[in-house]
Formats: C-alpha cells, structure tokens, sequence
C-alpha cells in the first residue's frame, strides 16, 4: 500500500467516525433538552418537563371548579311549580326555561323529595343512601339551577315529608300503624305514611332539606307536613303520647326544622292547607295557622278554589269565584299573621292553574293573583301537577288600581 492511498482511506474513516460522533451527539442533545419528557396527571390535570439538568414546571391548567351560589328570595316571588320529572325531561326543561323568559315569573319550584318519597337527584347523606331512596330524575342538579340562576330565576326545593311509600318500606317501624290489622296503614288512596312524631323521620327529611341547599336550590319548601287526613283515619295508630294533641306534635317538628336550618341560613316555607287560614282549629290534620308562622319564613296556603266545599261563602260552585274565595282566605291569613305578631309578608299563596269545577282561563289565574294583591299577601306559587301551563297564565297583566271584587264566570275554551 502507498502512502497517498492509506492517507484517502484514513480520511474517509476519520469522516465516518466525525458524523457518527455528530449524530450521536445531535441524539443525547435533543433527548436532554429541557423540553425532554412529557408526563401527564390526572389528578391535577396538568402538563409537566423535566431534565437531567433540572426540572421546569409548566403552570397547571386546572379546569374550573363548580362554584353553588344562591339568589335572595325575590320579592315578591312570582312561581310555577315543576315534577322532577318534568325538570329532568329535556322537552319539559325547555318549556320550563321558555315559561320562565319574558313572564311575570322570577321563580319555580321543583321537587326534591315528592309524594312517591323517592329522591330526584344522587345525595351524598349516608342515610339516603342506605335506604336507596334516590331515583335519578334530574341527572345535572348543579348545572341545571345554575342555568335557572344565570336567568335571574329563584330556585324552591320542594320536600313532601310525611306522605312517604318508600321510606316505609325500607324503615317500616317509621310507619304510621293500622289498629285493625297490626300492619302499615294507608289512606283512602293507598298511599303509606311515616308517623309525624317520628323523630328519625325528622332527621332524614332535614339531612335531604340540607343537601338540596347545599347544590343550589335556594330555598326548602316543606309540603305533607301534616297528619293524614284521608281514609280511616280513626283506626291510624301514631307515636305520639295520648296526651299530646296532632298540633302540639307537629309544632315540635317546625321548631326542630326551624332550629336546623334558620342557623345555616336557609330559607324555608311551609305548605298548608288552604282552610287553615279560616279555620280556628287544626283542621283534624295537626296544621293551626299560628303554630305554623314563627318557623318558617313564607307560609303557603293552598287556597285552590276548586278544594271548597259546595256552600262555602254560599257558593254553589266555589271553583267558578276564583277572586272571593281567595281574597276571604288570605284575608284572614293575613290578619292572624298581623294578631299574632308576624309579618302579612310571611303568607305566599299557592293558586290554581289547573282545570277542576272550572275550567281555569288566564283572567281566572290573574283575579287570584289579584285577589292575592288586594289581600296584602306576598307574592304567589302556581300549581298544576302536570306541570303544563298556558303561557298567558303568566303573562304581564293589567291589574287593578283599586280593590274591587271581580266575579270571574267559567269558560268552557281556553283562551
């Protein structure tokens, strides 16, 4: 071999080892780059580099937590009353959300808890869920009132506590008793009911009353807080002592909701029924109007004309003076609530916009609302089971400058 021949083959080596060293070196350069590895956190759902050389943290992107708020009670409230089937049922969560747009309406209420004692919505309380009592009805509670809320719409959880056939069956002991037969008794509609001195059934009703603040309805409304009142009553057996009366038990649990959730800022209301006002008594059912309204911030009667008996005020058909019938209830809820040293603001009527003994016509849903005015109670709640309004119903109105008693006959159209 030659020199000049060695010395090519020794530059072509000396090539091969430079660019092997460059390519190399150009890999453990970009391996070691600060960018370097990725890793991922679920738990904190960032991005994060890190280097041999030191470790460089990228500001986490963190996706916003959920924030409950809550509106203050408007006033006066102007509501309509909705199933938890209804505000879980995306064609009836529109028209919910439609009714709500552009009316007199600044509220609605919905069910918490209803007749059937299930659950519309998963509660993390231990006792909720050892009974099973949740049936999904409202899949995104949160999102749903925050929706509500971002329209300026007040949001009422309603609470049907005493009527409850589910609780029963999972806590039978809590029952009300039959004489007769040793077993759960029922009322005239088969339906089952815990015992109102109950007091477990009170700490599961508050525990429910609670968590549904706690995701954003912004006030607890308290229905069924009664005795049963239909059926054979007489051969019900309830806890309570002899010598205590229906309205002596059922003002021991007002005074208990009052002092679990007055503290906590809670807004609360009671249902009653709408004769309550007029009758000096208990109605038979434990409800006497002045035990009701040192405990609850609104009392609401349900002053349905249609529930009147033929006779009363002397009307043969009292559904069809939907004005007097009203105007006379709240009347006189207001001057009890004045004689007992309470406000005529605590009393929010519930009112008729369902068709029985009447067919109900705008006119006739806004002369209660008007009675409702002209009585100098505050605000109102409609109530139609099914959740079906005519969106007249709340349309503004012209009301009237003056009281004037307004005679509303029944129409057989809907206007």
């Amino acid at each position: 071999m030659n020199i000049p021949e060695y010395s090519a083959k020794a530059q072509i080596a000396t090539v091969i080892i430079v660019a092997f060293v460059l390519v190399v070196s150009g890999i453990a350069f970009a391996w070691f780059l600060p960018l370097g590895k990725v890793s991922y956190s679920d738990q904190i759902n960032s991005v994060a580099t890190t280097s041999s050389m030191a470790t460089t943290t990228i500001a986490a992107i963190t996706t916003p937590v959920f924030v409950v708020t809550h509106l203050p009670t408007p006033q006066p409230v102007r509501a309509a009353y909705f199933t938890s089937w209804a505000a879980g049922t995306p064609s009836f969560k529109k028209k919910m959300f439609d009714l709500v747009q552009g009316t007199e309406l600044n509220s609605v209420v919905i069910d918490v808890k209803d007749y059937s004692g299930r659950v519309s919505f998963p509660m993390d309380n231990a006792e909720v869920k050892a009974v099973g009592s949740v049936q999904v009805r409202i899949p995104d509670i949160k999102g749903m009132i925050a929706d509500l809320h971002a329209k300026g719409i007040y949001v009422i959880g309603r609470v049907a506590v005493f009527q409850d056939p589910f609780i029963v069956k999972a806590r039978p002991e809590w029952a009300v008793l039959d004489k007769r037969t040793g077993k759960q008794w029922q009322d005239s509609g088969k339906a089952y009911w815990a015992d109102p001195d109950n007091k477990d059934m009170w700490k599961y009703v508050i525990a429910i009353a609670k968590e549904a603040y706690d995701v954003g309805f912004d006030e607890i409304n308290f229905d069924y807080v009664r005795f049963p009142s239909d059926g054979a009553v007489g051969s019900a057996i309830f806890a309570k002592p002899a010598s205590t009366t229906k309205a002596e038990a059922l003002k021991k649990f007002f005074v208990y909701v009052h002092d679990e959730m007055s503290p906590l800022g809670i807004p609360t209301s009671a249902d009653v029924f709408g004769q309550t006002t007029s009758d000096p008594g208990d109605m038979g059912i434990g409800q006497h109007f002045e035990n009701v309204l040192p405990y609850f911030d609104y009392v609401c009667p349900m002053v349905y004309p249609s529930h009147y008996i033929t006779g009363f005020l002397n009307y043969t058909k009292p559904a069809e003076h939907p004005y007097e019938i009203v105007k006379y209830e709240l009347d006189t809820a207001v001057a009890r609530a004045i004689a007992a040293s309470s406000s005529p603001e605590k009393i929010r009527p519930w009112l008729q916009a369902f068709d029985l003994g009447a067919i109900y016509t705008p006119a006739m849903v806004h002369t209660q609302m008007q009675a409702t005015a002209d009585a100098g109670a505050h605000g109102w709640l409609l109530w139609n089971a099914g959740s079906i309004y005519n969106r007249a119903f709340v349309l503004p109105y012209e009301r009237a400058t003056t009281t004037a008693r307004v005679t509303v006959k029944a129409s057989t159209t809907i206007q």
